[in-house]
């Protein structure tokens, strides 16, 4: 018999690809146009983030290898929005964006794989990812309030 906690596991991971999928409409407007219009970046890269560094914690933490799943794919999901975003941005905001993203998604994420692989061991390293996965899961679904500031 399947464990209850593997099949809300399972349940939970296709929730999560669900809300994943929810920004489809934004982008097809957004191809549509041929533009972003004023929507914006912050989201999209804030969705970068959290899904590489969830996937890393899924990867170092025991048995968590729904979490690694899931968020490998919000990683390659995300990423395309990221680039369909840039693709269509005006010029200035495309140099913004891929700015921010370099620093946020690559640097960040880089620096935080640095200090729990070599700086933290065992049970610190885990702990460490993870509070900062929480930290940035705030992040990722506040952005969306980031309209509200204007450029």
């Amino acid at each position: 018999m399947v464990e209850l906690s593997f099949m809300l596991g399972v349940l939970g991971n296709i929730s999560a690809f669900l809300i994943l999928l929810s920004p489809i409409g934004t982008f097809a407007r957004i191809v549509k146009k041929r533009s972003t219009e004023d929507f914006s970046s912050f989201p999209y890269i804030c969705m970068v983030l959290n899904a590489s560094l969830w996937t890393y914690y899924g990867i170092i933490k025991p048995d968590a290898l729904l979490v690694a799943t899931v968020n490998g794919s919000g990683i390659l999901i995300s990423t395309v929005y990221l680039f369909l975003y840039l693709a269509f941005a005006p010029p200035k905001i495309r140099v913004r964006t891929a700015a921010i993203a370099a620093v946020m998604d690559v640097g960040f994420v880089v620096v935080a794989i640095w200090v729990s692989k070599f700086e933290l061991e065992g049970e610190s390293s885990i702990n460490f990812t993870g509070f900062l996965c929480a930290c940035f899961n705030i992040l990722r679904y506040a952005s969306p309030l980031s309209i509200m500031v204007r450029n």
